[in-house]
Order: structure tokens, then sequence, then C-alpha cells
């Protein structure tokens, strides 16, 4: 097995499940146990300033320029973490010379990952196909980005005649639950711009993503016996409906897409004296953005209105902003790893994002960074798979990335 796949078997081994619930940074401890496994493997690659922030959960590093041309620092970024979904006991399977049928997960619980439900299979025929066994995820999204970035930096390591300038690496936690680039260190960071390392198949890479904000409606209701109900009783459950039944049918996930915006209730809990009710809303434009914010929040004030008192309340907290307004005011990093693709033949597919990455909270701390694919597919679930081939490609982007960086800075 070559280098990179070696170390990307061993990695997704690692259980990097971030918690929600957990207050700690990171979230887990398996975070920290696999952020110190690559520190030490960065120092016997070679790299410079490695150092791990026990405060933020990010692990940094240099890979020093080559030249003494004045190139643009650029960096590059991967997180540590593993989606919520079964990460205990990974068991990769790798096949190689896949032969583009379906493929057995596990033959004792009869878990098959089937061509009909996943025909996205056959374009990696006769590839080197890595699955999970059919019981956990694989944790491609991140190790895979994590491993890609690593075999760049050997390969221009192992190559000196290749120039380039000073490259910085960031690995760090918790992007899966949201939090992880809340205390990203952008002041020791000097990149002047960088990459997240974390979407999906070969050529997929995003400059936009949603504006996102999270809503939280409490509702207070008045409990008696239904016997003596008439006039006094106060149902919250059945005001959470009403509240639900206000919003438009048709903007939800499930029928939106491109830059279509929606409102997702996450969770409703309640009894006839208390419910509470989570939303997120996403928006890639700004204004349209608010305006569902106000939406929501005229529900809830006509609603009060219409009671003996004020029993509802909503409170926001915006989660991350569209990065685009950010990108769009100097594309360098989007012409540069088009470019790039170009140089190997990739085929762009340059998307809206509808989610956010630590990209969307990192460039609005003066860091430009948008989102560039790992080649794995079918993320935070049993069906995740990746080829031996996309990462390479992936790692061979991120180097043509960094000669561009430097052949720009020479026009």
């Amino acid at each position: 097995m070559s280098r990179l796949l070696e170390r990307f078997i061993r990695y997704v081994k690692v259980n990097t499940r971030s918690d929600a619930a957990s207050q700690t940074v990171p979230t887990t401890r398996g975070q920290v146990e696999f952020a110190r496994i690559i520190e030490k493997e960065l120092a016997e690659i070679g790299l410079s300033e490695i150092h791990y922030n026990e405060k933020n959960g990010f692990l940094t590093a240099t890979l020093p320029a080559t030249t003494r041309e004045d190139v643009p620092v650029i960096g590059f970024i991967a997180h540590l973490d593993t989606a919520d979904y079964n990460a205990d006991n990974i068991q990769p399977k790798v096949f190689q010379n896949y032969d583009g049928q379906d493929v057995v997960l596990n033959e004792k619980l009869g878990i098959i990952m089937a061509t009909e439900e996943f025909p996205n299979l056959k374009e990696y025929t006769g590839q080197t196909l890595i699955t999970t066994d059919g019981t956990t995820l694989l944790g491609a999204d991140d190790k895979a980005g994590i491993v890609e970035i690593l075999d760049a930096v050997e390969y221009l390591l192992a190559h000196p005649e290749i120039p380039h300038g000073e490259v910085l690496l960031a690995f760090g936690p918790d992007e899966e639950i949201g939090r992880g680039a809340d205390g990203f260190d952008a002041a020791n960071f000097p990149a002047k711009f960088a990459y997240t390392i974390d979407s999906g198949r070969v050529g997929c890479f995003e400059y936009e993503t949603f504006n996102a904000a999270q809503a939280v409606i409490k509702i207070e209701g008045t409990s008696v016996h239904p016997g003596t109900a008439y006039g006094v009783m106060i149902n919250a459950i059945k005001l959470g409906e009403k509240i639900d039944a206000q919003l438009p049918k048709e903007e939800v996930p499930e029928k939106t897409r491109g830059y279509e915006g929606f409102y997702l209730l996450t969770k409703f809990i309640g009894s006839l004296d208390h419910a509470e009710l989570t939303y997120i809303i996403r928006d890639h434009d700004k204004e349209l953005f608010q305006n569902r914010k106000n939406t929501l929040a005229e529900i809830i004030s006509k609603l009060n209105g219409t009671l003996d008192k004020e029993r509802v309340t909503i409170e926001f907290l915006d989660q991350y902003y569209n990065m685009g307004e950010i990108i769009e005011k100097d594309m360098t990093p989007v012409k540069l790893a088009v470019k790039a693709m170009e140089n190997l033949n990739i085929k762009p597919d340059i998307q809206p994002f509808r989610g956010g990455t630590d990209g969307s909270k990192i460039s609005f701390m003066g860091i430009p960074t948008p989102n560039l694919f790992t080649g794995g597919e079918n993320f935070h679930g049993q069906y995740e798979f990746i080829t031996l081939e996309s990462m390479e490609l992936t790692a061979k982007t991120i180097v043509e990335i960094i000669k561009e960086n430097l052949a720009k800075s020479k026009v």
C-alpha cells in the first residue's frame, strides 16, 4: 500500500467523534490524542514551528519557503473530528481494482452497498476503493483531508527542485458541531488566504456558504385538569404547532436546493405547561437571511398579541455567515484552485455549499478560506467511501495550488 493509504487507514481507526454535549475544548479526548499523533509525524516529516494549542485544540505547522520571491503565504486546513455517527472500532475495507459491482460491506450482517442505490460507485471501477464494514462511518470527512495535506507537503520536501512560498498548516477540532473555528487563532496564522480540505468528490469546490442562525422558541402554557380546563388551559404544545404551521411549507431542506434557503425544525419538546422549539435558519443571501429571522419574530409577536400575556419568547444565535461575501472581494484563491484543477485535467464543480465549513468563520477573521474536495462520498454514515486515486488527486491539486501561487506572484 502507498504511504498515503497506509496513513489514512491508520488515522481513521482513531475515534475522534465530537460531542455536542461536552463543554471541553476539544469536546472529546480522542481528538487530542489524534492531534498528538499528527504532531509527532509532522516533526518526522521535517516541518517547522509545530505547535499544539491546548486552549483551542488546533495543531499548526509551517512548510518554510524555498524561494526568495515575494510569495503570498498560503494555508491548508482540515478538521480532526468526525460526525455524529458510530466511530467505535472502525474497520475499513480496501478493494483493490474495484470491479464496479455491489460491495459487500459486512457479510455476517448482510450489509451491502448496492450500485442501484449508489450508482456513483461505478465511476470508480478499477480504482482502490476504501469503505466501512457497514457498522461505522469511515472518517474520510475529514481524515482524508489531513492525509492529503501531509502527502502534498511530503512531496514538496522530497522535491526541493520545486520552489514554493511559505505554507501554513492547521488541523482543528469540532468542525462537525460548528464550534472548532470559533477559537481559531487567526492572528498567529499569517496566511494571505487558505483552503479547507473538506468537500466531497473530486472537482468539488465551494466559496459560497449559507448564512446560518439558530432560533430557540420557549412557550409558557397553563396546565389544569382537563375537566375544569374551559377558558383556563393554555396548551403549550398546540401553540408550538401553530407557530410551525405559519412558516412557508415549501421552504424546508427536503424541498429546496441551490441558492434556496429554508427553515428547519430540529427539535420540539413539550408538555401542556411548557414547550420548546429549535429551528435552524439558512440562506445564502444576507438580506433574505435577515428576512427569515424577521418572519419568525413577527409570527411570535402576533401570537403573543392573541394571548392573555406574553407567553412566547424567541432567541436568535447567528452561527456563521456566507464566506462568499469576503472571498468575492479578491477571487485569487478561487482562480488558483481552478487553474490547479485544470492543470490536472480535473473539471471544477463550483457550487454554493448548502452548509458551512470552518472556512465560513475563518474567512470573517480576515483569511479568505474556500473549501476544496477530499474525494470522498456519502459522508456521515455507514456507506461512506473514498478511493486512493481520489486522495492522490487531491494531494496533487494542493501541490499545484502552491506552484500556481508562486507563478502568479511572478506575473
